[in-house]
């Protein structure tokens, strides 16, 4: 028996549906069926959850018919581990290929597609509406998923400086340019794109927390 069937037969035995598994899991229902037929397998996080949730051993879930040794054992909580991580990894890499690319698109239209007369509505566009709302959901989506532990926190920094570098690289950039006359930036932009923030990864923390307390009640 494999395990996608003996996921299966615990699910039965524990009186659960694939869909209340799913919701525990935070995963589709279709990811539970495609674990139960074989077609993919779960991570050896997943695999964990599983077996506190059926009452069942790791031993009994992950070994075959026939015995497992300890290093096969050890080689699939490596890959598992190595997958998890892999997709980490990759959600990271979006999240900030997403931020910097509005940040390099905001940078552009500025100096390429605004005229003078679009000033106040590319102020209140991109830096009162779009880098905001946007720094917000990524630092909530960075507290949710937990994304560099403790350090996360230290980026609310980082976002508050490139909240002030749009805009000494349009406004200001531009005012230099006209008059000729060379301006410091903005420091004070740090704080309030840092404030930003830091309520957006406290929320995403906060859901976190509720969540991980909602599966253990």
């Amino acid at each position: 028996m494999d395990i996608g069937e003996k996921i299966r037969m615990a699910r039965i035995k524990a009186n659960l549906t694939q869909e209340q598994v799913a919701e525990v899991l935070n995963v589709s229902r279709q990811t539970i069926s495609n674990w139960e037929t074989g077609k993919t397998y779960p991570d050896i996080v997943s695999v964990v959850k599983l077996s506190d949730l059926y009452d069942i051993s790791l031993d009994h879930l992950l070994k075959e018919e026939k015995p497992m040794s300890k290093s096969d054992y050890l080689n699939y909580l490596e890959e598992s581990t190595n997958t998890v991580k892999s997709r980490i990894r990759l959600s990271i890499i979006i999240l900030i290929a997403v931020y910097l690319g509005i940040w390099a698109v905001s940078l552009i239209s500025f100096w390429f597609f605004n005229s003078g007369s679009d000033a106040m509505g590319y102020s209140i566009l991109y830096l009162w509406i779009l880098f905001p709302v946007t720094t917000f959901v990524i630092s909530l989506i960075i507290g949710k998923n937990n994304y560099w532990g403790g350090k996360k926190w230290l980026l609310t920094i980082v976002f508050g400086f490139l909240y002030m570098l749009a805009e000494y690289g349009t406004f200001s950039a531009a005012n230099m340019i006209t008059f000729h006359k060379i301006k410091f930036p903005e420091f004070l932009m740090i704080p309030l794109g840092a404030a930003i923030s830091l309520i957006g990864m406290g929320i995403g923390t906060g859901i976190r927390h509720w969540g991980s307390r909602k599966k253990q009640g």
